[in-house]
């Protein structure tokens, strides 16, 4: 399934452009980096580099969550699909009396000192 592809030319230095469609999509502004990923059926992938977080800051485990979903939706885009109004009548039924303050504060995750578990 494409949504946009575009073509761009590569100079006889192997530079190229990125087209406006594609830099819109990224939300990239001037001097962004961007990384390309080479994926086992040939297919390259154009991202936005993110910033690197600093180790103690990293969740080793999300972070390996978070490449195999890149990875899989790269692989399988046949597999992204809107759900449909079942899907969306279950959670509502699922939630239905959860009441939620989105701007109430967070609880303290450390207030004896020990890490809730």
């Amino acid at each position: 399934m494409t949504i946009i592809e575009v073509e761009a030319t590569v100079t006889e230095r192997g530079q190229t452009t990125v087209p406006a469609a594609i830099r819109n999509v990224l939300r990239l502004g001037k001097r962004d980096a961007i990384v390309f990923r080479a994926l086992d059926d040939g297919t390259v992938v154009v991202a936005r580099k993110e910033p690197d977080v600093e180790v103690e800051d990293a969740d080793p485990v999300l972070g390996r969550f978070l490449d195999f979903l890149e990875q899989d939706m790269a692989r399988r885009p046949d597999r992204l699909v809107m759900p449909d109004a079942d899907f969306e009548r279950r959670l509502r039924e699922a939630v239905a009396g959860v009441a939620v303050d989105l701007d109430a504060p967070l609880p303290d995750d450390d207030e004896d000192g020990e890490p809730d578990r």
